[in-house]
């Protein structure tokens, strides 16, 4: 179900491309909260900095400037506030549904029909580069392989920076591109971490799939968006995980993140070099998610029937001697590598960004992003033979 609100823009707090943050007055009485919002890098909830105003409060909102157009201080907005209200992670945010008394142009004719969003009211019509209508069609209709590209796979998207930061540390020509699974955000202008890698030269490109919406270029599946990224883009190495934000029940199947084995299974198919990106923490409060995570060890060891090279980083004491004993059973199906960590985090610090996951920074869970880090440097090994 949808909580629905009216309310007013009373300032314009950042904008990056396809997003704007805005301060919203919501009339006093509605279940608006003002104690949330979102970190759109992928991490959890931040304070939001809400008033009362005249018996009013002010909440954090999001608007898709494609989807929605550019709001105006003063601006009345219809809002989406349900994520805010229940205190969801990366949905802390109101979502601006409308601008009912200025709504936005009708776009110019153009070609496309993949649908994404599908039959939900903010469902938009984007050109596959998988369609008859692109001027691609022809080389993805024909196209049956990625001739060896390392493929990474994670399956939180706070591991994309990390990923990056391995391969470039060590191919720093390296053309990276980013395949963004439908598990978490649909709307690629919701990851402040792709703008801040693209601006700074280190992600080529980003890749759409499913109903994920945004990218430079999108696809209808993950296969044709691998095709894309070697094809089209020119990729040396790929890097495919969900969105900002992920579905999680607590439970061994029900996470989004299971996806991470099947875009294994997609990588093999297509005569990809798949590199797994195990997620692990020394931090988590969780002791599912301490060492390597469950959720790494079902999407690797249940879900991807097909080889992948685990990468174990080689992580200094008892902790370090977990991760390999955590991981030691995927060897039964996949090839397990140890990769150095030296320097990696040095290269974690110079990258453009604020590393979060879960809330937790480099400092304070640092054996996740040397994780994901490792697993980059091992793809970036893998580039000159692809």
């Amino acid at each position: 179900m949808i909580r629905w609100r009216s309310g007013q823009v009373t300032a314009i707090r950042r904008t990056w491309p396809g997003a704007a943050e805005l301060d919203v007055r919501v009339a006093e009485g509605g279940p608006a909260s003002d104690d949330t919002s979102a970190d759109a890098s992928g991490g959890a909830t931040r304070p939001a900095q809400g008033n009362a105003e005249n018996g009013d409060r002010t909440c954090r909102a999001l608007a898709y400037t494609d989807l929605v157009g550019h709001p105006e201080e003063g601006d009345r907005v219809l809002l989406n506030t349900t994520a805010l209200d229940m205190g969801l992670g990366t949905g802390g945010y109101a979502l601006v549904v409308a601008l009912p008394d200025r709504l936005p142009p009708d776009p110019d004719p153009a070609p496309g029909h993949l649908v994404k969003a599908r039959y939900t009211p903010l469902q938009t019509t984007v050109l596959g580069a998988d369609e008859q209508d692109s001027p691609h069609h022809a080389l993805l209709r024909d196209a049956d392989g990625v001739d060896g590209m390392p493929v990474v796979t994670a399956d939180l998207h706070s591991a994309l920076p990390a990923i990056v930061a391995g391969i470039r540390d060590s191919r720093p020509e390296a053309r990276v591109v980013y395949v963004m699974l439908d598990g978490g955000a649909l709307p690629a202008a919701f990851s402040r971490s792709v703008v801040a890698l693209r601006e700074a030269g280190l992600l080529a490109a980003t890749v759409t799939v499913g109903q994920a919406f945004g990218g430079d270029l999108e696809t209808v599946s993950v296969h044709t968006g691998l095709l894309a990224a070697r094809h089209i883009l020119g990729a040396d190495a790929a890097i495919v995980t969900q969105g900002p934000g992920n579905l999680g029940t607590g439970t061994r199947w029900g996470f989004s993140g299971v996806s991470t084995g099947e875009a294994v299974n997609a990588t093999a198919v297509l005569g990809g070099h798949a590199v797994a990106a195990l997620r692990v923490s020394e931090a988590d409060p969780r002791e599912r998610h301490r060492g390597v995570s469950h959720h790494s060890l079902t999407a690797y060891g249940k879900v991807a029937l097909a080889p992948a090279d685990i990468v174990v980083p080689q992580l200094p004491g008892a902790f370090g001697t977990r991760v390999r004993s955590d991981a030691a059973p995927l060897a039964e199906r996949h090839l397990v590598v140890e990769v150095p960590i030296d320097g990696l985090r040095q290269a974690l610090k110079d990258l453009p960004l604020r590393l979060s996951t879960m809330g937790r920074t480099l400092d304070a869970d640092a054996a996740y992003f040397l994780t994901a880090a490792a697993a980059g440097r091992h793809a970036a090994s893998l580039i000159a033979s692809s």
